[in-house]
């Protein structure tokens, strides 16, 4: 399983239900990694989708502790084990963990990739990533080069952990 995330400076990644910045090259990035792919999410982060609709070309997974819950056209789990269970029907490859901030922690040990797009600045924030330099497991696998946008420096990360939790 892997993950796709862009940080800013201090590993910040949304606030008040949206991205920090759009960058059309993540967005690309973010799109080519995951077409055709199944993306595993939070309610919060899918109710944060355009039209709150889910992304389209995709198996989309709703991991929500709300019995209630319902979705058109994505599949909904309300606890590891339910989702474990689905995601054996996929190749581990294909999986991208997508957000938000507690989904991320809690799925962080079972991924062995995380794509990082790191935003060269720090913005208000109010839900964070784990800081992968920090944790003992992951290593910094691919550094791309610095790119601009608007007077916006981002670069493309990918990070390996090395002791990946099996489900």
């Amino acid at each position: 399983m892997n993950l796709i995330v862009a940080v800013d400076n201090h590993w910040g990644i949304g606030c008040r239900g949206d991205l920090l910045q759009r960058i059309p090259e993540d967005m690309k990035f973010f799109k080519e990694k995951t077409l055709g792919k199944v993306v595993v999410m939070g309610r919060a982060t899918f109710e944060s989708l355009p039209n709150k609709k889910p992304l389209t070309d995709r198996i989309n997974i709703i991991l929500t502790r709300n019995k209630g819950y319902k979705a058109d056209g994505a599949i909904i789990c309300h606890s590891l084990e339910n989702l474990f269970e689905i995601l054996e029907n996929y190749n581990s490859n294909d999986i991208y963990v997508i957000g938000g901030e507690k989904i991320y922690n809690l799925l962080l040990p079972y991924c062995s990739k995380a794509y990082v797009t790191k935003i060269k600045n720090q913005y208000e924030a109010d839900t964070f990533f784990p800081d992968l330099d920090k944790l003992e497991y992951w290593k910094m696998a691919e550094e791309g080069e610095i790119k601009e946008y608007k007077d916006i420096l981002f670069q493309f990360t990918v990070y390996e952990n090395t002791h990946v939790l099996s489900f």
